[in-house]
């Protein structure tokens, strides 16, 4: 609802709107302004009138909850549109934020008044849709193309100070917004209005307005890969600076009325749901971490300074945390001391801040830890030093005292044995890099307890990460997939594709990389050390067993590159060959490289389309995800869809590889996977899940109501 009251001794009108948490532009808040601005209007005593947010908050914008369902209440266009149109000054007051449909209904005020602290944007990008409520049309009468254009596109959030900058606000106050509102009110009240009313403003258009446009085009597209709303969110500023606002009003309502029903705009406001409901996790027990208290945690501890272990560091710090870092190395100890220090100060300086550096106490010694309250272990790995260390830390921490474990696939179990306390560890997987990378992957074994669940999450919400609580197998959860959407791209390659055709359908799908420009990103090696470490690399292996391990299909293409040197990326070489820009170049020797392969094994190449490479890829991985939920590994298909967004490039206007699955049909990711599996039978993973089958045979049921046919009775969770 939206609450009027004549301010006392003053010519204002003040309407506050009043939808907790964040005064959202629901059905009654629309009909509650549509109310207040006519009362406002036919009271007498009132010249002016400030619009506010209760509790410190303009406005969150539109419902999200409420998208799908039939429209109630007031229409939001003509309701900005009567506020534009008043014949008394109209000032917002804008404290907290004002996003989406909140900054909107402010772009329709006569003036705008923001508080130091507020955040502003219009993010309906990111839910697969454009700023529909004139957000297109009027933002670039006040700021100009290219800003309205970044801003937009991107969907992203900015502070007042640039708002101001940009002229988006009139005034920013460090005093309270509404008292400086009501003030700027009585001094506006006998101003004329035309000038005001955004909408009547010309577009400014820069020289060269088409190339500013094709510019756009070509950004968007290279950074969203498939993505229909931000080339729609340039249709619409196209309009705004080429047709008259009435027609531009309407081009923006013909590209929402497209975007609205996408199946991409569902996948977005999925994503956006599934981010939110993986904190809520239960454990076989039934307690619910999001229940159990986390233990307050104030002194951390690094062990293991490479890449990783710096990464966390920086994390910790910038989320408040003092930390213990140590590395037994000198050398890599004060290498660490330069590098660390390096990207904490380029961190502070991008947020106007002084570098926390005293934050960070570096020692060559694990004695150092003794009194932290939680180490996190990120040492090379490799499950011998592991245990190693987590023996040392049992000895050297005090009791109580939290041991996570930054690992990739290493069996958390394994390394709580060596500890006194095996309820208190868990596993934190960090992303490199792991101060840029949003995901976690919280690991807990058989022993472990839900305050050490609880506490690991909340850590990692404080370090701005997003928290996924995942049980405890080989690879976990995103790893685990990653290993047969890998192992299809080489047989492939054996089959008669090349590099750049696997690559370039992915990317097409929306991949930002390629399976194999990712490999040579990462380092090919990494995954040949893993290889060596199970057992599965044997040099020198000829004829038909060198494509076969432990009774199944094995390509040996990714070990045979490395035992040349060939790693990826660092060396020059891999997939790929580089120059010092690092742009992945075709390699003639690559090619003859895989045409000697095939020629040694006895097979021929054919013709492989994208189809195939997007079916074998993703379908491999998306079945390996039904396994993960059989078996409870992960709690539900969004916990595996976060995952695969937030830590494996999969494109977020596709929802996750569940959400995907979905969407094609559980029916033909079976009929394919069964198509496959005929064709590759000493291939196990592509024979279809259990699960699979149950879901298909229960009708394809939404993704929301799969939970209720998943059986846990072997959980490992």
């Amino acid at each position: 609802m939206a609450k009027y009251s004549h301010i006392s001794g003053t010519t204002v009108g003040l309407i506050t709107l009043q939808n907790p948490p964040v005064n959202a532009l629901s059905a009654a808040v629309r009909q509650g302004i549509v109310d207040t601005v006519k009362r406002a209007l036919g009271d007498a005593e009132a010249k002016s009138i400030v619009i506010c947010g209760q509790n410190g908050i303009f406005c969150g914008g539109a419902d999200i909850k409420a998208f799908g369902t039939p429209m109630s209440g007031p229409p939001l266009v003509p309701m900005i549109h009567a506020i534009e149109a008043a014949d008394k000054p109209v000032i917002a007051a804008i404290e907290g934020f004002a996003l989406g449909g909140g900054l909107e209904l402010a772009l329709g005020c006569h003036y705008r008044i923001a508080h130091s602290k507020a955040i502003l944007g219009l993010p309906e990008v990111t839910l697969g849709l454009l700023p529909a409520a004139g957000g297109t049309q009027r933002l670039p009468r006040l700021t100009g193309l290219p800003a309205a254009l970044d801003l937009i596109t991107t969907g992203r959030h900015i502070s007042a100070a640039e708002a101001l900058k940009l002229g988006i606000v009139d005034e920013v106050t460090e005093r309270s917004t509404v008292d400086t509102a009501v003030k700027f009110a009585l001094s506006v009240a006998e101003h004329m209005l035309d000038a005001r009313r955004v909408s009547t403003r010309p577009c400014p258009c820069p020289p060269h307005l088409d190339a500013l446009f094709e510019e756009a085009m070509l950004k968007v597209r290279q950074r969203t890969r498939g993505a229909i709303a931000p080339v729609a969110c340039i249709q619409a500023l196209q309009a705004a600076a080429t047709l008259p606002y009435a027609r531009g009003m309407e081009r923006e309502k013909e590209l929402m009325g497209t975007l609205f029903t996408s199946g991409q705009a569902r996948a977005l406001q999925y994503s956006f749901f599934a981010q939110r409901a993986v904190t809520k996790w239960s454990m076989p027990s039934g307690a619910c971490w999001d229940n159990s208290r986390p233990r307050p945690i104030h002194k951390t501890a690094v062990i293991g300074l490479g890449t990783m272990g710096r990464g966390i560091t920086v994390s910790l710090v910038q989320a408040g945390f003092s930390v213990v870092a140590v590395e037994a190395q000198e050398k890599q100890l004060n290498d660490s001391k330069r590098a660390i220090s390096g990207m904490l100060q380029r961190g502070a300086q991008r947020r106007g801040l002084a570098p926390p550096l005293d934050m960070v106490t570096y020692s060559s010694s694990l004695q150092a830890v003794a009194d932290v309250d939680l180490v996190i272990e990120a040492v090379f790995e490799d499950a011998v030093l592991k245990k190693k260390v987590f023996q040392q830390l049992s000895a050297v921490c005090k009791p109580g005292t939290f041991l996570c474990t930054n690992t990739s696939a290493i069996d958390v179990d394994l390394l709580a044995s060596q500890s006194r306390h095996p309820e208190l560890v868990v596993g934190m997987h960090f992303f490199a890099p792991a101060h840029v990378m949003k995901l976690l992957e919280v690991v807990y074994g058989s022993r472990s307890s839900p305050e050490a669940v609880a506490t690991a999450m909340n850590l990692g919400k404080k370090m701005g990460k997003v928290g996924v609580a995942v049980g405890n197998c080989r690879g976990f959860v995103g790893n685990r997939m990653l290993k047969p959407y890998m192992e299809q791209g080489f047989f492939l390659l054996e089959e008669g594709a090349t590099p750049e055709l696997v690559d370039a359908a992915l990317e097409e799908f929306g991949f930002a990389m390629g399976l194999f420009r990712m490999s040579d990103l990462s380092g090919i090696d990494v995954g040949w050390r893993i290889r060596k470490e199970d057992g599965l690399v044997e040099p020198g292996a000829t004829g038909p067993a060198a494509r076969v391990r432990q009774g199944r299909r094995y390509s040996p293409l990714g070990d045979v590159l490395c035992a040349q040197g060939r790693f990826g990326q660092k060396t020059g070489r891999g997939w790929y060959s580089y120059d010092n820009r690092h742009e992945a170049r075709f390699d003639p020797w690559l090619q003859q490289f895989l045409e000697d392969y095939r020629s040694q094994h006895g097979l021929v190449a054919r013709r492989i389309d994208h189809q195939e490479v997007l079916e074998r890829c993703l379908y491999s991985l998306i079945n390996e995800g039904f396994l993960i939920l059989e078996e409870g590994i992960a709690a539900g298909p969004e916990d595996i869809d976060v995952i695969y967004v937030f830590g494996y490039g999969w494109p977020k206007h596709r929802g996750g590889p569940m959400f995907y699955a979905s969407m094609v049909g559980l029916t033909k990711v079976l009929e394919r996977l069964e198509h496959y599996h005929q064709v590759h039978p000493d291939v196990p993973y592509l024979q279809p899940c259990g699960l699979l089958r149950r879901l298909v045979a229960s009708g394809s049921p939404p993704l929301h109501k799969w939970r209720g046919i998943i059986k846990k009775a072997h959980s490992h969770l």
